[in-house]
């Protein structure tokens, strides 16, 4: 709501009848001298008589813009068209009495009669004044409504018939209208506080209004809406209908002030709390000086002062001082500060070519490799490889490495050692269980919480961008929704990608190309192919039992004795113990198991120094038993021949290789085959392989074929708990079937391994290594390989093959000739075909 020239001071009453609103309500130069009057709020009485004067019943037709005259109102109007002109002059040299109605287009400067509403208000010109800028204005009072019903004339000024219409008001003693008016002058109240811009006494007119009729018009005339909506209420000619269109309007208009007001009141809280902090920041700043404390600028001054020390690529420099230019522009209670001061601190913080130096000297590093782990030939050789080539060619690249091999023989270990060959930093990365891309290429510094990938975080900790960098587990890299970490891996380990390899967090490019990257897995199978290809594959297999021996007496009891507080003197072991230990308590490639009970028996030791008790400080076998308890594994030996169809195999597993013998059986049937000892599909296929070889060449070892379909056969691999696969036991079960059928012998303490096909070929098999050390702890004198294994066999340390002869074989033919002997075994089977019988016969 807003009042329309009311704006002068406080009036008071001029009688009991008669209620001045202001002292006067003109314009600044309008005064009593000048033969001025007071406008004054009508009251009952006069509201009365003006509905009873004499009216004209032509009226010269005043066109108004943007505002609506109403009855009782008044209002200045400032007349610029020169018809207007015409027409107030002359009024008000007469009766001073015109029609004014409102446009519907206020863009028309000239309307006519249809450019103007029918209904408006006969008004009396109070006052007509002509200002210095020439321009003319008039002070009118509405008195009553009207109707246009006849146009007179168009010149000089609009002329038109028209008919008085009276008020339609209930009387205001009545209960629904005393309601509908305090409900108004509720809304009005409101509106007055909401808007500081109405003077107060607005109120004051609102409070010496009497009259119902007066009050809609005045509120209506001074209602904060468009010149459409206020001729809609001029042109309601029930009072209460217009009351309550009136009332609409108010609360349309307090629901607008309150919006305001609340958003008013937001914005200035906004701006209290920044000033505020403003003012706080600048106190803080004034009593740290004082203080000789630094703030936030200061710690951005040291990070740059560092900057200037660094030796990074002028890119990263130059991106380095923009980030700062930023920080320097942030406040710092900004919520971008402290990350933006993160990134730059990170950026300082990594090794921008730094690099620790190499230690060329060949001698040096073949001994600490040597003092370090025993054995692992292979991996050594490449270390000296590569720092001889290093040596020569100065710019190499790092390598990068595989080391696959069952657990506990020493990958990771291995890596600390290969650091300390080179004089390089070490850092281990454990890459089991890892599902998360943003683990390895980090995170982008718009997410809450960002922070770099795990790879470039080890670059930073520990200060170096030539590190031995291992990637522990590599195999049991998993991946999900968040993306697949292997593929990220991918740059990582590539020499034709990683000198520029990009972390989501840095947004610079980091050289890993001089990085000795070494990976470790216990299998190649679930790694990525492309992945697999990027690296150079060594494989570390099983340790012998001499090599356990030699690594327990070497590292493990000196680790041990060091770290329960003991010293040579308390405890030594005999190699037997030892190899007791080995044989009886482990079942393992590695010696994380040895170690724990090498520890166990240092304890027991330990135990007894401390509490002055008597102990035997040599640990021989049987003390061995006497603390561990009785042995937890048999140690699988050679059986003897005498039974038809037992036949000694060989095979590896995930802790070593092992023996394992095939057992089969014919019983009378109808030709079924039986297979037992929870055995996979491939070996499986291998029995029905051996079997339909065997049919097809029965004649060749005097076979009757009518035995085939007369008995059943059973093929059984003891250890039937534990699940069994490959094809390296085919050559085994075929020599098994064979010696069964002809109930021949099988040479004595000989054992076998490879694969077969149809045609009677042999294949070779892995894992050569762990099963000819295998066969040696078993007793095993003789073994059978496919030929081509032979370069497997040649890779083994000839100590371990000086009790071993190995006999190399294409086909199955040769096997049966090598495995099994004329002899037939005692009670042997004489099978009578004819008859249906099977008779015993005495060897």
């Amino acid at each position: 709501m807003s009042i329309i020239c009311h704006n002068g001071r406080r009036g008071k009453y001029m009688s009991k009848k008669k209620k001045v609103l202001y002292p006067s309500l003109m314009l600044p130069n309008f005064n009593e001298e000048e033969g001025g009057e007071l406008i004054q709020l009508i009251g009952p009485e006069e509201e009365e008589n003006m509905g009873n004067e004499p009216l004209p019943e032509e009226l010269p037709i005043l066109p108004i813009r943007n505002t609506v005259l109403f009855p009782g109102v008044v209002i200045p109007i400032t007349v610029g068209r020169q018809k207007s002109i015409k027409l107030v002059k002359k009024a008000y040299r007469g009766d001073r009495i015109i029609g004014v109605v409102a446009q519907k287009n206020e863009k028309i400067d000239d309307p006519g009669f249809n450019q103007i509403y029918r209904i408006g208000t006969v008004a009396r010109i109070v006052k007509l004044l002509v200002l210095p800028d020439g321009n003319t204005t008039i002070i009118i009072q509405g008195k009553q409504r009207f109707e246009i019903v006849e146009e007179m004339a168009d010149e000089p000024y609009l002329v038109a018939r028209v008919k008085y219409l009276e008020e339609k008001f209930p009387d205001k003693n009545k209960k629904e209208t005393k309601a509908i008016l305090q409900s108004i002058k509720d809304a009005a109240y409101k509106i007055l506080r909401l808007n500081p811009e109405i003077p107060q006494e607005a109120q004051i007119a609102i409070d010496n209004i009497d009259s119902p009729s007066f009050l809609t018009h005045f509120l209506s005339s001074n209602l904060n809406a468009e010149a459409a909506d206020k001729q809609k209420l001029l042109e309601t000619h029930n009072g209460l209908k217009r009351a309550t269109l009136l009332l609409q309007y108010l609360l349309k208009d307090i629901q607008m002030l309150e919006l305001k007001q609340e958003i008013q009141n937001k914005v200035h809280s906004d701006l209290d709390q920044q000033q505020r902090d403003y003012f706080l920041r600048q106190q803080i700043k004034i009593l740290q000086d004082e203080l000789g404390n630094e703030g936030p600028d200061h710690e951005l001054r040291v990070i740059q002062e560092r900057a200037k020390k660094k030796k990074w690529p002028q890119e990263v420099r130059q991106h380095f001082d923009k980030e700062c230019e930023k920080i320097l522009r942030m406040n710092p209670a900004a919520a971008e500060y402290p990350v933006a001061m993160n990134y730059v601190e990170f950026l300082v913080d990594l090794p921008w070519n730094d690099f620790t130096r190499d230690n060329f000297d060949l001698k040096r590093a073949q001994k600490i490799l040597d003092k370090d782990h025993y054995g692992l030939k292979k991996v050594k050789e490449r270390i000296i490889e590569f720092l001889a080539v290093r040596k020569l060619k100065k710019d190499l690249k790092g390598p990068i490495l595989c080391l696959y091999g069952p657990p506990g023989v020493g990958k990771t270990s291995l890596g600390k050692s290969i650091a300390r060959a080179l004089n390089r930093k070490y850092v281990r990365m454990s890459l089991g269980g890892l599902h998360d891309e943003a683990e390895i290429r980090g995170h982008r510094k718009t997410y809450v919480g960002a922070m770099p990938g795990k790879v470039i975080q080890n670059i930073k900790k520990v200060k170096s961008s030539n590190p031995v960098f291992v990637l522990d587990e590599i195999d049991k890299v998993s991946s999900d929704f968040r993306g697949d970490p292997s593929s990220a891996l991918l740059e990582v380990l590539d020499p034709e990608q990683n000198f520029a390899f990009s972390d989501n967090y840095l947004e610079l490019d980091y050289d890993l190309s001089n990085v000795f990257f070494i990976a470790t897995a216990n299998t190649l199978e679930t790694i990525q192919h492309a992945l697999r290809d990027r690296m150079e594959v060594i494989e570390l297999s099983g340790y012998t039992i001499e090599e356990k021996l030699q690594i327990a007496k070497r590292h493990l009891i000196p680790k041990q004795r060091n770290e329960h507080g003991l010293k040579a003197k308390d405890v030594n072991f005999t190699d037997e113990a030892i190899i007791k230990i080995i044989e009886n308590y482990t079942k393992e490639s590695g010696v994380r198991n040895l170690e724990r009970l090498i520890g166990k028996m240092v304890r027991h030791v330990a135990k007894s120094v401390a509490m002055e008790e008597k102990y035997q400080k040599k640990i021989t076998p049987e003390v061995v038993r006497e603390t561990l308890g009785a042995e937890w594994f048999d140690k699988e030996l050679y059986e003897d021949n005498h039974t038809p169809g037992v036949v000694t195999g060989l095979a590896w597993t995930p802790v070593g290789g092992e023996i394992l013998f095939i057992e089969s059986s014919i019983s009378r049937g109808k030709g079924k085959l039986t297979l037992s000892g929870q055995l996979g599909d491939v070996m499986k296929e291998s029995a029905m392989a051996a079997l339909s070889w065997l049919k097809s060449n029965a004649d060749k070892l005097g076979i009757d074929h009518r035995i085939f379909e007369k008995y059943d056969l059973h093929i059984h691999v003891p250890a039937g708990a534990v699940p069994k696969d490959g094809p390296s036991a085919g050559v085994t079960i075929l020599t098994s079937l064979a010696s069964v059928f002809t109930q021949r012998k099988v040479k004595a303490k000989m054992a076998m391994t490879g694969e077969i096909t149809l045609r009677g070929k042999v294949l070779p098999v892995g894992g050569i290594k762990e099963k000819i050390l295998a066969a040696r702890r078993a007793g095993i004198e003789e073994v059978i390989l496919c030929e081509k294994n032979k370069k497997d066999i040649e890779e083994i340390d000839k100590n371990y093959l000086s009790s071993i002869k190995v006999h190399y074989v294409r086909s199955v033919d040769q096997v049966l000739k090598l495995a099994l002997l004329d002899e037939k075994v005692e009670e042997a089977v004489i099978f009578n075909l004819d008859q249906g019988e099977q008779a015993v016969e005495q060897g």
